[in-house]
C-alpha cells in the first residue's frame, strides 16, 4: 500500500555525519521545506556536522555525541521522549544509526531501498525510496524527499553563516583577488595527494597570477600535511589550516575562485557556495561521492585502479579501491591542466 505523505506534519531526520553527506542532506531537506513550509523538522545530527548547519531557520537540531558512546543512545532518548513524528527519514547506514533510530518514534519509517539498506537498516524501517543503479550520493539523498512527495529535486542550498564570518572571510580574501584555496587531507591519510605534488599546483596557480590559501581542520595530520606543502613550494602559500572555524570556512569557500581537495568535505562545502572544484580521487567512485557540480573537472584514477584490482569482476557502484599509494597515480600535469581549463572559462 503506497503511504500518503501529503498531511504530513512532524519529520524527523537521522543524518549524523559526515560533513560531505550533511551537505547533500541540506540539499534534500530544504526541497523539503520547499514543499512542506509548515512541517516540523528535527535532525539528528553529529556534535562536528551541527556547527556547519547551527543557523538553518525551520528546523530543531538534535545533537547525537558519539564520543559519549552507549550513553550517546540514552540522552537521545531522553532528548525525544514524549514526541512520536509521523515520519523518520533514516538516511545513515551505519549500526550506531541503526540503534539510535530505535530511539526515534515515528509511525513511518523511511530507508533505503534492499540493495543499500545494509547495517541492519531494513530491520528498524517500514518504507523504502526508490533503487538507483548507479546514484551519486546527493541523488540517493533527494530519494527521501522523492518518497514523501516533494516534486521539484533540484539541489539548490542557503547555509545561512553569521554576519562575523562573513566579514572574516572579507578580510582574508579581498573583491579584486583571484584565489586558489587547495584542502588538503581527507579524513585518512592515504586519500590525500603528495604535498610536493600540491605545491607543484601552487606554484603554477602563483605563475598564474592567482594567491594561494591553505585550508583544513586542527588536526595532526592536517598540520603537517601543510608544512610540507609549503616547504615544498616554491611561491608564497598562506597557511590557515586549523585557524577557521566550519561557518568561516564556507565563507571563504564562497569567496575563493577555485578551489581543490580530495574526497573530503570542504569539497563538498564548496559545492554548496556555488565555487569550482577540482576533485582528486583514487579510493572512491567521483561518481557517486565527487564535487556533485563539479564532477566534470574531477581529476580519477578510480577506473584505471579499479579494472587493475578486479580485472574479472562486475564492479558494485560503491566499491573502494584498496592501497595506501593510490593517490600517487594522479599526476601534476592532469591537474594543471583541469585548473587551465577552469581559469581560461
Amino acid at each position: 500500500m503506497k503511504a500518503d505523505f501529503s498531511s504530513i506534519q512532524s519529520l524527523c531526520l537521522l543524518r549524523l555525519s559526515a560533513i560531505g553527506d550533511v551537505c547533500h542532506a541540506v540539499a534534500m531537506v530544504q526541497a523539503i521545506q520547499r514543499q512542506y513550509p509548515d512541517l516540523a523538522i528535527t535532525w539528528v545530527i553529529g556534535k562536528v556536522e551541527y556547527q556547519l548547519v547551527k543557523h538553518m531557520p525551520g528546523i530543531q537540531f538534535v545533537i547525537f555525541d558519539k564520543s559519549q558512546g552507549w550513553r550517546s543512545y540514552g540522552q537521545l532518548r531522553k532528548a525525544l521522549a514524549g514526541q512520536r513524528f509521523d515520519v523518520l527519514l533514516h538516511m545513515q547506514v551505519a549500526l550506531r544509526a541503526t540503534i539510535a533510530s530505535l530511539m526515534i518514534s515515528a509511525k513511518i519509517k523511511v530507508g533505503f531501498d534492499k540493495a543499500r539498506a545494509k547495517e541492519g537498516q531494513w530491520l528498524v524501517t517500514n518504507h523504502g525510496v526508490e533503487p538507483l543503479a548507479t546514484p551519486h550520493v546527493l541523488e540517493g539523498f533527494m530519494g527521501f524527499a522523492k518518497a514523501i512527495g516533494v516534486e521539484d529535486l533540484t539541489p539548490r542550498w542557503n547555509i545561512p553563516v553569521p554576519e562575523a564570518d562573513t566579514e572574516f572571510a572579507k578580510q582574508v580574501i579581498t573583491d579584486d583577488e583571484k584565489v586558489l584555496v587547495i584542502c588538503p587531507a581527507a579524513s585518512k591519510a592515504e586519500r590525500n595527494w603528495l604535498p610536493e605534488r600540491y605545491a607543484a599546483v601552487a606554484d603554477h596557480a602563483v605563475e598564474k597570477g592567482y594567491r594561494v590559501i591553505l585550508c583544513g581542520g586542527p588536526s595532526q595530520l592536517e598540520v603537517d600535511l601543510a608544512a610540507n606543502i609549503i616547504k615544498s613550494s616554491h611561491c608564497h602559500i598562506d597557511n590557515m589550516i586549523g585557524k577557521t572555524s566550519l561557518t568561516q570556512l564556507l565563507a571563504l569557500l564562497k569567496r575563493a575562485s577555485l578551489v581543490i581537495a580530495p574526497d573530503t568535505g570542504p569539497a563538498h562545502m564548496a559545492v554548496t557556495q556555488g565555487t569550482p572544484v577540482i576533485g582528486l580521487y583514487a579510493h572512491s567512485n567521483p561518481g557517486r561521492t565527487g564535487p556533485y557540480s563539479s564532477l566534470d573537472s574531477v581529476v580519477s584514477v578510480y577506473d584505471q585502479v579499479i579494472k587493475q584490482q578486479f580485472p574479472d569482476s562486475s564492479i558494485a557502484w560503491g566499491k573502494r579501491a584498496k592501497g595506501q599509494d593510490l593517490m600517487g597515480l594522479i599526476k601534476v600535469e592532469s591537474v594543471k591542466e583541469q585548473f587551465d581549463k577552469i581559469v581560461s572559462q
